[in-house]
């Protein structure tokens, strides 16, 4: 009996970055990390059609309003991740990373590097496999254009 409760934990975190980033049906997404490709299957079976991962998804034009990453890795992987899912991202996308909250300091690199490119951090969820970090870019194209 003890598979189930690992099941509901990858569940619990898929549902949480779904509701932090308003995922819908009609939004592109799109999923980086380690796990990405577990993400990727998870969404699919929930019905969400326009998902991809950075791997598949060839060329970076910024139309994804989503971004999730989901790896077990070290801050280096998950900061290595944002950077190449952010060129998918549009100018208001919502992004949510979930972050395994036993390594120390990992949440103020994280939020550092979030911040400097363009998001604002809305909400933390604890999980049980760690926590689910969600921040939304607002004018991030105007601010490109300014620099």
């Amino acid at each position: 009996m003890g598979e189930p409760h690992s099941v509901s934990n990858q569940e619990q975190v898929v549902d949480t970055m779904i509701e932090l980033t308003r995922l819908s049906n009609l939004h592109r997404a799109i999923v980086a990390g380690s796990d990405c490709l577990e993400l990727y299957l998870a969404l699919r079976q929930r019905g969400f059609i326009r998902v991809a991962t950075t791997a598949t998804c060839r060329i970076p034009k910024r139309q994804h309003a989503v971004g999730l990453i989901k790896s077990q890795d070290s801050v280096q992987a998950i900061e290595a991740a944002l950077i190449q899912i952010s060129q998918f991202l549009g100018p208001s996308a919502a992004i949510a990373i979930l972050i395994d909250s036993r390594e120390s300091g990992v949440c103020l690199k994280i939020r550092t590097r979030l911040e400097r490119m363009g998001f604002r951090i809305e909400a933390g969820v604890r999980c049980q496999q760690g926590l689910v970090l969600s921040a939304y870019r607002q004018g991030f194209g105007q601010m490109e254009n300014a620099a």
